[in-house]
């Protein structure tokens, strides 16, 4: 009875049409069987491509970043398109939607597949206002969950997904070793098994054809030869002297060592040219094998009030120095005639705007905004009180806690910084844990999402567990529904 025809040849494409075999027939499980065929000119039935394959306008302004979904069927068929392969696929499940279907949490348990006689027609036009919006892997995972959320994630309206780390080991080490499990012995994975499981997940991404973010932490070790993640003992630290590196870590009390013992919160000495330089060549290698990358997050360690004291380094604030890189590693990834491009992060001591640098290739970066210490008592909607700035001050800062403070020090990088911006949000890191019932979490992310357009920003992706959906995870899927589409009333 019904027919699935693709009139273009992408692989996300001839995924998305399957998606809307395998839904029909669950929602018509008599129906019998449903062909989906390869025809460019087909003119009846189901039919899937790109708006162009249509002869339809998108009027969205990067046609690779930006999505349209265009669904005009009736109950036998017609048309289900978007501007990009991706947008097919996001088409698809909101002609679902319209008929029915809803995904409240990831896997099949999430699915509410409802058994239909008829199928409505659907008339829908719709272009996200968000560029990016999307998830970061965090916490601890294992790779059936991955492939959930990831599988998830567009059906909520989100096109983007970031990994962090080049190997997230200790993620998939935190489940697998069952440290605090009464039921499971302790285990764990190899470190070159993470590598392969990412590898994996970047697969699942490229087949649903998701925005991928990857890295972020690292940079201040990976280069150096150190594990980022991995707290070092005082004979590897020994070992690691002999070895000339630490002329390259910050220096700290008149000391350079590693911070707290871990590469990964260490700091550099950033006046140092040649450390610079073995950042930015490090950084342009791993974007010339890791050419299936969207956006590589280039972030500096993972604490704060640790940067370099030597007499250089104080000449300048954590974030002259820190453009002072992005600079070098635009040079670097020039050189190689490579096309990558950063994302730098407003992040602990980066909240504080350079003073003197200013990013030379701006259309090489993006900038992303991470409140980590902010309050979620509060919104984006607060007036940003820039009376509130404090002066940077190396190793002697203090965050700002609440939003109208966090908001100053996002407005004063933007008075330098006019290109893309989008959050980092911790909705779902610790902050889902203080709310159990999930509905005050959520009424902050959907009035989050409602003050962004007013503030300059582009989205967000959130950092957080995998399994945020717990005792309904209804803060989740607030948060998808509204970066796709923030007229939406928290009521609805």
């Amino acid at each position: 009875m019904y027919k699935i025809y693709i009139k273009n040849s992408n692989s996300t494409i001839g995924f998305a049409a399957q998606e809307l075999k395998k839904y029909l027939r669950m929602m018509m499980p008599r129906v019998g069987e449903i062909k989906v065929t390869y025809d460019p000119d087909a003119k009846d039935g189901f039919m899937l491509g790109l708006m162009s394959d249509f002869s339809l306008e998108t009027k969205v302004k990067n046609p690779y970043l930006d999505d349209e979904i265009y669904v005009k069927t009736d109950k036998n068929g017609g048309i289900i398109a978007g501007n990009n392969p991706r947008s097919v696929l996001q088409a698809v499940y909101r002609y679902l939607k319209k008929n029915g279907c809803n995904w409240l949490f990831p896997g099949p348990d999430g699915e509410c597949i409802p058994s239909v006689t008829e199928l409505k027609p659907v008339d829908y036009n719709h272009r996200p206002i968000y560029r990016y919006r999307g998830q970061c892997n965090e916490g601890a995972e294992s790779q059936p969950q991955m492939f959930d959320i990831i599988d998830f994630n567009l059906k909520v309206g989100l096109n983007t997904f970031m990994m962090e780390h080049d190997k997230p080991y200790h993620y998939y080490d935190h489940f697998y070793k069952h440290k605090y499990d009464n039921y499971e012995s302790e285990g764990g994975i190899a470190l070159d098994q993470s590598l392969q499981w990412k590898r994996a997940c970047e697969a699942e991404l490229d087949r649903r054809g998701l925005l991928f973010h990857d890295m972020g932490h690292g940079w201040t070790a990976n280069p150096f030869g150190f594990r980022d993640c991995r707290k070092l003992s005082d004979e590897e630290r020994a070992e690691e002297y002999k070895k000339d590196i630490y002329k390259h870590v910050a220096m700290i009390n008149g000391k350079r060592e590693l911070f707290t013992h871990y590469p990964l919160n260490t700091n550099l000495c950033m006046s140092n040219p040649e450390t610079r330089k073995i950042v930015a060549d490090y950084v342009a290698d791993y974007a010339e094998h890791q050419n299936n990358v969207d956006f590589i997050h280039v972030w500096l360690a993972d604490h704060t009030n640790n940067h370099c004291e030597c007499e250089n380094c104080l000449k300048k604030s954590a974030s002259d120095w820190y453009i002072m890189l992005l600079n070098d590693i635009d040079d670097a990834l020039t050189k190689k005639n490579l096309d990558s491009h950063i994302v730098f992060i407003a992040y602990s001591d980066t909240f504080w705007a350079p003073l003197e640098e200013h990013i030379k290739n701006t259309d090489r970066f993006t900038m992303l905004f991470a409140p980590i210490k902010r309050t979620y008592t509060e919104t984006y909607g607060e007036t940003p009180r820039m009376d509130a700035l404090t002066p940077y001050k190396c190793n002697n800062l203090v965050q700002p806690r609440g939003m109208a403070e966090t908001l100053a020090y996002l407005k004063k990088w933007q008075e330098t910084w006019k290109g893309d911006t989008f959050c980092y949000e911790y909705y779902f890191w610790r902050a889902q844990y203080f709310d159990m019932g999930s509905t005050m979490i959520a009424r902050t992310i959907w009035k989050d999402v409602k003050s962004l357009e007013n503030i300059d920003l582009c989205g967000i992706v959130a950092d957080g567990s995998q399994r945020s959906f717990f005792p309904t995870g209804f803060h989740f899927y607030v948060y998808g529904e509204m970066l796709y589409d923030p007229s939406r009333t928290y009521e609805e």
